[in-house]
């Protein structure tokens, strides 16, 4: 089965031509075609996204996107048409939506409405060829979804199962980062910045607070890290006056955050036996955190599964797994914009 999929939840527009096969247990997908166009540089003077200049920006970009893919497949003739519905930025939401329902008419294809946290939820089956023994060997699985807007814990007894074990409470890992990045004076989007420079930075310069680390639950909080950064630097007047000092507190920050992350997964991995620890989401393609959790997962006989780099920010590849999975699920997530759509 051939799939068109479009993505424009947030500030990335994206279009993807799959090429899918095999069952809800059994899942088979290659990327024929795949577009992307960012607009990072039209946000970063905003320090974020501003969602009426999403919705213009993907309104100019989703028809010049679909041209390249058509120019490229050379025949564009997909079976399915998928979209991302939520969760998002609802007026970015609705141009993706509004234009996948013209292509549906145009191809006269049926149109499926897709979840985007379960497009990173499978993303790395993008990149990953598993085996039958493999797919044996997968679940029970704990699955960290980690982005700007949304930091999951689920618990996984199939492909098509799931519980949430944890969330955040305030703001999500990616956020956090994109947050204390404007307390250091740093570029947006924040995540890739703090990451360059805490390679440069010595993690135990600060020691910061590792919120809800020895908490019972598998929920996550950010909020107060943030603020501890916020403090320090007003009690520590210079403390990013020089290089050293920047990434010093870029390091200490990102050490905070990740330990946190991979306590938490790493024990709901323990508690639940699983098989298996699936890294995805934004975040995800920070390779300290990568690292991290692949070596933790390692310690306690867990394989470890993440997407590969360019499947992990918003693509419109991730969405036409969804788009696909829940075809087969016969899930049917209604054709309107949904930005608060939960997995």
């Amino acid at each position: 089965m051939d799939i068109l999929a479009i993505e424009t939840s947030c500030d990335e527009t994206g279009l993807a031509l799959l090429r899918a096969s095999g069952t809800a247990a059994a899942p088979k997908f290659s990327v024929r075609e795949s577009a992307i166009a960012s607009q990072i540089k039209i946000h970063q003077p905003f320090g974020g996204v501003v969602p009426n200049l999403a919705k213009r920006e993907h309104l100019k970009n989703l028809p010049i996107l679909l041209a390249k893919l058509r120019k490229k497949a050379k025949k564009l003739d997909p079976d399915l048409i998928t979209v991302t519905v939520g969760p998002g930025l609802e007026p970015a939401l609705w141009t993706g939506i509004v234009f996948a329902k013209e292509l549906a008419k145009e191809y006269k294809k049926p149109l499926v409405g897709a979840n985007h946290l379960e497009g990173h939820l499978y993303s790395f089956l993008l990149s990953a060829d598993l085996s039958p023994a493999m797919r044996r060997r997968l679940f029970p699985a704990i699955a960290l979804i980690v982005s700007g807007g949304h930091t999951v814990l689920l618990e996984m007894e199939s492909f098509t199962k799931w519980k949430r074990l944890g969330e955040t409470r305030d703001d999500a890992a990616g956020e956090a980062y994109d947050k204390v990045a404007r307390l250091l004076e740093l570029p947006y989007p924040g995540g890739p910045e703090i990451e360059r420079l805490a390679k440069k930075g010595n993690p135990h310069a600060v020691e910061f607070p590792r919120p809800m680390i020895h908490d019972k639950n598998y929920d996550f909080s950010f909020s107060g890290l943030k603020t501890a950064v916020l403090y320090y630097l007003r009690d520590h007047e210079g403390a990013i006056a020089t290089p050293e000092g920047k990434a010093d507190l870029a390091a200490s920050f990102q050490a905070a955050v990740l330990d946190v992350l991979a306590a938490k997964t790493i024990r709901a991995a323990q508690a639940f036996g699983a098989r298996s620890v699936l890294l995805s989401g934004g975040v995800a393609s920070n390779r300290a955190l990568r690292g991290r959790l692949k070596k933790e997962a390692a310690k306690i006989g867990c394989a470890f599964y993440a997407p590969e780099f360019e499947y992990n920010m918003d693509n419109g590849a991730m969405i036409g797994v969804a788009g696909y999975m829940a075809h087969l699920r016969k899930k049917h997530y209604s054709l309107k914009a949904q930005g608060t759509l939960d997995i």
